[in-house]
Formats: structure tokens, sequence, C-alpha cells
């Protein structure tokens, strides 16, 4: 089960508004999302939680590019949500890289075979996207990625956002000074 809010900052402190996720399939739809919450180009916060797994903060301030973190990358990847947040670029890969390769592999038909001739790869030596040392490219790394300092500046330093598991994003609107508005919407 999700979770997803936005906290947008006002004058008169945070705003929280629950929302729906359905018709996000992109961060740029994400980020879209948030910023029409926005007052006068304030920041606002997404927060998307799977229950226990995961939870992900992304910051949006007017028209910056925004900030991302995700307390677990490798159990985002597992969920349609995190896939939205973890994108090429927080995971240090060449922008659809692997698509462009695939595209070309299959245009020219270079699968390492002759037409017709079966596949003689052994079972201990058919992963091609290993790297020199030995370590899949396209792993996603287990644990937090990205801005871990994302709240820092508005009372959640870095230490502590680290730590957060379990009701993470109640502990984060603590931090705030938001819980009370985020418990509305919860």
């Amino acid at each position: 089960m999700y979770f997803a809010a936005l906290l947008a900052r006002t004058e008169d402190g945070w705003e929280a508004s629950d929302t729906e996720l359905d018709d996000v399939e992109t961060l740029s739809d994400l980020t879209d999302l948030a910023r029409e919450a926005s007052v006068d180009e304030d920041t606002v916060l997404v927060f998307i939680e799977q229950e226990d797994a995961w939870f992900g903060v992304i910051r949006v301030d007017g028209e910056e590019d925004p900030r991302i973190y995700i307390s677990d990358a490798s159990a985002a990847a597992r969920s349609s949500y995190g896939e939205i947040l973890l994108t090429d670029e927080l995971l240090g890969r060449e922008p659809e890289a692997e698509d462009s390769i695939a595209a070309l592999e299959e245009l020219v038909g270079l699968d390492g075979t002759e037409d017709g001739e079966p596949d003689q790869t052994t079972d201990n030596n058919n992963d091609t996207d290993l790297d020199d040392d030995g370590l899949d490219a396209d792993a996603v790394p287990v644990g937090p990625l990205g801005d871990t300092g994302v709240l820092a500046d508005l009372g959640l330093p870095e230490k502590e956002l680290l730590m957060l598991r379990t009701d993470a994003l109640v502990e984060i609107a603590d931090a705030l000074g938001a819980a009370e508005v985020l418990e509305t919407v919860r």
C-alpha cells in the first residue's frame, strides 16, 4: 500500500494535501504536480511511502530541478512509483544508454550468433552487463540514494534522515513542524 502527499510551504506555514499518483508516469509529471501546488514558487515536498519498504522525498523549489532522496533504492526499484524517482541521473547512468544499445543490436541483429544458429553461451558467462570490476552496471544500490541534504535547511539534518526507517514521513513532518497538517491527509 502506498501513501503520497504534498506539503507546500506558505507564509503561514505548511499546507498538506493528499495526492493521487494514478496519472503520474514520469518524474516530470510529478514535478509539474508539485509546482501546481506551490504558492509563489515556494518549496513543495512530495512524500511517497510504500508500507515499511521505502520512502521518497522529492523537493521542488520554484523552477529548479527537483531534489530526490530515496530511503532504499533497491526496494523502490521494485515499485512502479519508485521507478519514477530512480532516474538515470540519480543512478549515475548515461541517459537511456541501455535502450540505445538494445535498439542498435536489434536493428542489426547482433545477438552473437549467425542466423539460424542456436545461442551457445554457457550458464556461467551469460551476463553481458558486467563492467570491468565484475559489477552489474544496471544494478540499483541497496540502501539510501539521492540528496541526503534535501531537508537539512528545513530542520532535518542528513544524519537523522539516513536513520529513518518506519513511520519516516511522520518523523520528517514533525521535524519540519508540519506533523499536524500531514496527519489531516493521512
